[in-house]
């Protein structure tokens, strides 16, 4: 049988919106032309964040994602390590600036707690005593994302698709798709290529402004003295998050895996598609972790990791139909919060596709806004 539609990207983007078509019946096939989840997927903590996000259409769809999450993975009966655990955000000097993003973000339906030094430490003991206090957020988890991915992926193949490694999409011409195998028919493609959806998008006659920013994680073996429990990373990390410099941007993000490890992070950079580790940036993250949680300093890293976030200029996903080149999609964009918002992304995605309702306001995410087409 003839896919109906070709997704091209086997990360998590690609692998959420393959599970909400073939949920509502569409047969999907699935292209990537490395291992499924081995790109911008495989490079991630698995965050599903709440707090990191001011008020407006990304705080919108991450609500629909992290209210979509647990009744998914449900639904597929997989274990992906998913973790409620909440998240901790601390200031080293004044509170000010933490305690009014929350104001806004409480308005708009977050649940977001100040807390004081004495309540920080008591959520997380081995937190530096130099802490003034925090906001501590109930909502956020984590889960593993190449566990995550390959779930959705695997749905996808007991509906009826097909997923395939190793295949290169090249382009398209009216009725289907160039592959590195040959011509496949289909009524419609979606480019969830992540970094790479600039690429793919001119290949397919509709570039996009999609460009990677690197980022660089240190794993560190367990700590047998001190344990972190929450998702904990410091007030730097949203101005990070948010900014549009091309330069270096680290801040203090901690967090403890399931399997034991202890997640460092994080940093941004826009440097083409250079994949190298840089050594400098990893002492950074090391020295800013130990500031934070002192008793670190004592464990070893068992390795450092990195790769490259699908980056738009105004910071949100770009989900829609592309209006230059009938029957092609775009879903690409998220930088560093993909793995929390693919629930939601997929879901807005299969509703556009089908004509649903969609579950949040499409507009701000439409193909044709200032500064996404080339």
């Amino acid at each position: 049988m003839l896919p109906d539609v070709v997704v091209v990207g086997a990360g998590i983007a690609g692998a959420a919106c393959a599970e909400a078509l073939s949920a509502a019946g569409v047969r999907v096939t699935v292209l990537d032309r490395g291992a499924p989840a081995s790109g911008t997927t495989a490079a991630g903590e698995g965050n599903v964040l709440i707090s990191d996000k001011a008020p407006g259409p990304e705080l919108a769809l991450a609500q629909a994602s992290l209210a979509r999450w647990p009744v998914l993975l449900e639904s597929l009966e997989a274990d992906v390590e998913w973790q409620a655990k909440g998240g901790l955000v601390v200031a080293l000097s004044s509170l000010d600036a933490l305690t009014d993003f929350a104001s806004g973000q409480r308005a708009a339906g977050v649940r977001a707690e100040v807390v004081s030094a004495s309540d920080a430490l008591a959520l997380e003991p081995g937190l530096t005593p130099s802490v003034v206090g925090g906001v501590y957020y109930p909502e956020d988890a984590q889960l593993q994302p190449v566990l995550a991915a390959t779930a959705l992926l695997g749905a996808v193949r007991r509906r009826g698709g097909s997923v395939l490694a190793g295949v290169t999409a090249l382009g398209m011409r009216p009725g289907g798709v160039m592959t590195s195998v040959g011509f496949l028919p289909c009524g419609a493609v979606v480019n969830a290529c992540g970094p790479w959806a600039g690429e793919f998008g001119a290949a397919a006659g509709a570039p996009l402004a999609v460009m990677p920013r690197r980022g660089m994680i240190l794993v560190l073996a367990c700590p047998l003295y001190t344990r972190v429990i929450h998702k904990v990373y410091d007030a730097d990390y949203v101005g990070a998050v948010e900014s549009s410099d091309a330069d270096l941007q680290t801040s203090t993000v901690v967090e403890s895996t399931m399997a034991g490890s202890v997640l460092v992070g994080s940093s941004r950079e826009r440097v083409g598609f250079d994949s190298s580790l840089r050594v400098d940036v990893l002492r950074v993250l090391a020295r800013k972790a130990v500031r934070l949680f002192p008793p670190l300093a004592e464990v070893p890293v068992i390795r450092a990791y990195g790769g490259f976030r699908p980056y738009v200029a105004d910071h949100l996903p770009v989900i829609g139909a592309d209006p230059r080149v009938p029957g092609l999609w775009h879903v690409t964009g998220h930088e560093g919060a993909g793995i929390g918002l693919a629930a939601g992304t997929g879901q807005l995605f299969a509703d556009l596709f089908l004509g649903r309702e969609p579950v949040v306001d499409p507009a701000p995410f439409r193909v044709d806004r200032d500064g996404v087409m080339v």
